[in-house]
């Protein structure tokens, strides 16, 4: 599947942009998890924790709307 341009209200996105939204909510998610199961004492540097696991979603997410 080609990922083409979504008609947003009459305004053309990038599909990349809405990936990346998606990707933002499902990392906030996993953030939120993570402090509720009290693992963020174990993570060395969490802004570059986070940055690691958004390229992961954002990755994912791409890979299984082109398949």
């Amino acid at each position: 599947m080609r990922l083409t341009e979504i008609n947003l209200l009459g305004v053309y996105v990038a599909p990349l942009s809405v990936i990346m939204a998606c990707a933002w909510i499902l990392l906030m998610i996993f953030r939120r998890l993570l402090v509720f199961a009290s693992l963020t004492s174990y993570i060395w540097h969490p802004a570059l924790f986070s940055l690691a696991v958004y390229v992961i979603f954002v990755s994912s997410i791409v890979l299984f709307l082109t398949r």
